[in-house]
């Protein structure tokens, strides 16, 4: 009486037929590539706010900050000037926000416009050619 097992380990040692198919790219639709830069766009969009948050507190705990005010008080000649001030964190990811929402809206953009570019070459190229095999 055989188990599952030595069945398994049976039907494994044969060998099997590696298949190729080729296959040609003739048609990218346009709203699954709006979608999908819209999602990668989002996901950078995102990063840009999450790394800007933590650049700008490892940059005030280090003091970096405080020793830049020193350093233009000393220049400028103005003791009331703050770096602090003109970079608060509420500035600076009010900033990345928008950078990120622009961002968001001209990776969207262009993902929408290389699926009609790639779309229209298509029609002069033939496609792209992709091989795929089974393993």
């Amino acid at each position: 009486m055989s188990s599952v097992a030595e069945k398994l380990q049976r039907k494994s040692q044969r060998a099997t037929a590696t298949k190729q198919v080729r296959l040609k790219l003739v048609y990218v639709d346009f709203w699954s590539a709006v979608k999908l830069s819209f999602l990668i766009s989002l996901c950078v969009g995102i990063v840009q706010i999450v790394a800007t948050f933590l650049l700008w507190i490892v940059l005030n705990s280090t003091g970096i900050f405080n020793q830049l005010t020193s350093v233009l008080v000393d220049i400028l000649g103005d003791p009331s000037f703050s770096v602090l001030d003109s970079f608060s964190l509420v500035k600076v990811m009010l900033f990345t926000a928008v950078v990120a929402l622009l961002s968001v809206v001209v990776g969207t953009a262009l993902g929408a416009i290389a699926a009609v570019i790639y779309n229209m070459s298509v029609r002069l190229t033939g496609g792209l050619l992709v091989g795929f095999t089974n393993n």
